[in-house]
Parts: structure tokens; sequence; C-alpha cells
């Protein structure tokens, strides 16, 4: 196993970027331990727009980060049907666009066709590439890779997403 970043190492990546952080999402369903609740609470009627206290301070730092002049933007695999966690990040996704992340979302079967991963990751300034690890309870660590070719591939990976990927509000009008 590689040497992951954790806890505040991690969110340290976000602070540390000085262009753009860019996040290929490849899974239908992630089980973040600060998301159980609300996703919970969305199950049982309580509309997103009335509970997003949990995502504040992500929305506070991409917020601080935009008006900064630093893009943050993401491709997120789609299932089709969508899953239900996936339908709940639908309701979601407009207080992430609020707070300027540009997010783009492209179908699985499309994504298997260009041959795009199935490891989530980010790439920060086409500088290093973070490789998200999961486990049964979320987000374990992210492995740090500096190695040219290695980002230059996740380069490559991220201009084929975005290039297929349709924007969050056409796909959601569709």
């Amino acid at each position: 196993m590689p040497d992951l970043v954790r806890g505040e190492d991690f969110a340290s990546l976000f602070r540390r970027f000085t262009r753009s952080a860019w996040r290929w999402e490849a899974q239908g369903t992630y089980r973040q331990p600060d998301e159980v609740a609300p996703w919970q609470r969305w199950r049982e009627g309580v509309p997103v727009a009335n509970d997003l206290d949990w995502l504040g301070p992500w929305l506070d730092d991409v917020r601080a980060a935009t008006r900064a002049g630093k893009r943050f933007e993401r491709v997120r695999l789609v299932t089709d049907p969508l899953t239900e966690y996936l339908r709940w990040q639908m309701e979601v996704t407009p207080a992430n666009i609020e707070a300027g992340e540009v997010i783009r979302l492209l179908p699985a079967a499309d994504a298997r066709a260009l041959g795009l991963p199935v490891h989530d990751f980010w790439l920060f300034d086409d500088e290093r590439v973070a490789v998200l690890h999961f486990g049964d309870t979320g987000l374990t660590g992210a492995e740090i890779i500096t190695d040219p070719a290695t980002v230059a591939q996740h380069q490559s990976w991220r201009d084929v997403a975005w290039r297929h990927a349709v924007a969050f509000e056409d796909y959601a009008s569709l």
C-alpha cells in the first residue's frame, strides 16, 4: 500500500494549489462519514436546500479560492439509472456551482468507452495528482504523485473527460 496523506495533510492540498484543482469522480456511491446524516435526512424528505450546513466549510473554501482567481472543476461519472447517492448529489450540486465549482457529468458507459480510469483523483495545478483511496467507510487517504509521466496520463484523462462531459446545467435539463 502506498503512503497516503490524510486528515489535515489532505485538506492542506486545497489551500496550497495556486491555479487549478480538478476532480475525476468515478464512483456511483461514496460512503463519507460526514455525508451519512444529510443523505439520510434527504431520504426522509428534508430538502437539500434546507440542509447544507454540513457542506458549509467546503463551500466557503471554494468561494475563497475562486474569488482569488483559482479554478475548481470536476467531472462526475453518472450511472444509468442514477444511484440513490447520485440522485441526492444532483440536488446538492447547485450549491457547489453557486460557490464557484464548474461541474460536468459523464455517463458511465461513455467513460468506459473512452478508457477513463476507475479510480478517483484530484489534479492540482497540472503538477501533482492525488489518487484517492477508499475503504468501507469512505476516503482512507490520497496517494500524491508528481512523476511527470503519471501526471501527464492524468492530464490526458482530464482532457478527454472534460471534452466529452456535459455541463451540469445542461444534463439536469435533459
